[in-house]
């Protein structure tokens, strides 16, 4: 497994060096998508570049939402020769702590997508609490599994080979709906999601892009396709083994 990790960033500057600095002494690359910050935030990301060597900054020119940028990072790190890509968000919400836990489930199970699975403290927006488990029944019903134990959090190791071949076969959603589709779309092609858990904490003075109304309509308009799309493929879903977490 060749690694690096991936950090989708829109304006994000408060605990961004912290975030990086945390992550320098595990001798990976990092590649960091600018998606279309402000010109005093892109200033700063570049200084970043340049004063940690193991930070390469690619850049959007127009916001495409945090499904573009996660998408560029991926494709950058699969041409670049790696196999796998640890996303990590840029507001400092993920415990890195826990990425040997991810990185250590990743090499038992290469073909695998392993995710964190938050573990909340009473910092979380009620509202963003509530949509999860919408969000999770809806993807219950989309896999007719059990098995994708959260299909939101964004702090996971992706095996690029799959991830590539589904962003070349057709457009995923390039904003909050990316995190979703690309799980369940993903497990339709035999690649299953595993999980650790994992402590989420949202900071109070901590920026989000988060969006309710437009980013929950675009959510449901997502399971509303994907519900539609999972019935051709009912007769292979049913015929699917449970699988066993390992």
């Amino acid at each position: 497994m060749k690694l690096c990790i991936v950090i989708p960033n829109y304006n994000h500057t408060q605990v961004i060096a912290d975030v990086i600095a945390e992550l320098e002494p595990m001798g990976l690359d990092i590649v960091m998508v600018d998606d279309g910050s402000v010109a005093s935030a892109q200033h700063y990301l570049q200084q970043l570049s340049e004063r940690f060597d193991c930070l390469h900054l690619l850049r959007h020119q127009v916001n495409g939402g945090k499904g573009a940028a996660v998408q560029t990072g991926l494709r950058w790190a699969y041409a670049q020769g790696y196999t796998h890509a640890l996303q990590v968000d840029a507001d400092g919400q993920h415990c890195l702590a826990d990425m040997q836990k991810l990185i250590a489930k990743a090499k038992a199970h290469p073909h695998c997508l392993i995710s964190g699975r938050p573990v909340y403290d009473e910092s979380v927006p009620k509202h963003r609490y509530l949509s999860r488990y919408i969000t999770h029944f809806w993807v219950w019903v989309e896999t007719l599994s059990l098995s994708i134990k959260d299909s939101m959090c964004g702090f996971r190791v992706y095996p690029l080979a799959p991830c590539i071949a589904l962003f070349d076969s057709r457009a995923l959603g390039t904003r909050m709906d990316f995190d979703i589709e690309v799980m369940v779309r993903l497990y339709w092609r035999g690649v299953p999601s595993l999980f650790i858990d994992t402590q989420v904490i949202y900071p109070e003075q901590g920026v989000s892009h988060f969006q309710p109304l437009h980013d929950n309509l675009k959510i449901s308009w997502l399971h509303t396709r994907l519900f539609f799309a999972m019935l051709p493929r009912l007769p292979k879903l049913l015929l699917r083994k449970p699988r066993v977490d390992s």
